[in-house]
């Protein structure tokens, strides 16, 4: 196999193009070479687009190659001449939709990292199918490095190393994927009963007080035995609770990230 520095290669004809996979090439729309004839009738944009429409409507489950085509009114192989694959339209998918990130201009590292979560959490729930989206490496699209971008820019006002730095973003976007899948299953559950979350809570608790044996588990007898799961009125909103809900979880992760910071 001859690489750049075997006899026989013109060092000088390569580029930097020569070193980016195709699939990153497509990611970032990179010009393809040039071509004679007619402008092609399919591009990447369009197919995401028909890709990520389907992903709204039906989920993730219902994005194939063949129905991508259909509704562009093409043929499967169609679509290959400009995505290599299945999984490579997915990380396209990805990245188209999740957008840019808003301006979070903040000289407080918290209160900044606090809105990029919510920013994330907001995009994901608009479509939970992102969170199925299998993660087949790291950030690597346009608008997931401007997130990254906007998460880097927050925390250069600490003196933690690159290491930290990403460690925190990743630990915080896995959360929030996390926190949006269980509470997008949650929430179709609670749907099907027609139950809002505040009603849930409370017959849970009080199902589950009367079968959790004390003698057996005594903590969590004493958890179902407490009044956290009355607390709460039964037209308090669902997005109210989710709300609570997510920042407590959160700023248990960013009390993590404050004392690495003061140790700094």
């Amino acid at each position: 196999m001859m690489g750049p520095d075997s006899p026989g290669v013109n060092k000088g004809a390569m580029t930097s193009e020569d070193y980016i996979p195709a699939a990153l090439r497509r990611l970032w729309r990179m010009p393809e070479s040039s071509r004679l004839g007619r402008p092609a009738a399919l591009d990447v944009d369009l197919i995401v687009a028909a890709a990520v429409e389907i992903a709204d409507r039906d989920g993730l489950g219902g994005v194939t190659i063949p129905k991508v085509a259909k509704s562009l009114g093409f043929t499967g192989m169609s679509l290959y001449r400009h995505v290599g694959s299945k999984d490579e339209l997915l990380t396209l998918m990805a990245d188209a939709a999740s957008g840019t990130p808003p301006d979070l201009d903040t000289d407080d590292w918290r209160e900044g990292l606090r809105d990029w979560a919510f920013a994330l959490r907001a995009v994901s729930w608009r479509r939970p199918w992102l969170t199925r989206v299998p993660a087949s490496g790291p950030p690597s699209g346009p608008n997931q490095i401007a997130w990254m971008e906007a998460g880097l820019a927050i925390l250069a006002r600490t003196r933690l190393d690159w290491a930290h730095k990403v460690g925190i973003l990743t630990l915080i976007n896995g959360y929030v994927v996390q926190w949006v899948r269980q509470y997008s299953e949650l929430a179709e559950g609670r749907a099907a009963e027609g139950r809002g979350q505040a009603d849930a809570e409370r017959d849970y608790g009080r199902a589950l007080v009367r079968l959790v044996d004390p003698g057996r588990f005594p903590e969590t007898a004493r958890l179902f035995a407490s009044a956290l799961f009355e607390t709460l009125p039964s037209d308090t909103p669902d997005a109210t609770i989710a709300d609570a809900d997510f920042s407590l979880g959160l700023e248990l992760i960013l009390d993590g990230v404050a004392v690495r910071v003061e140790r700094s």
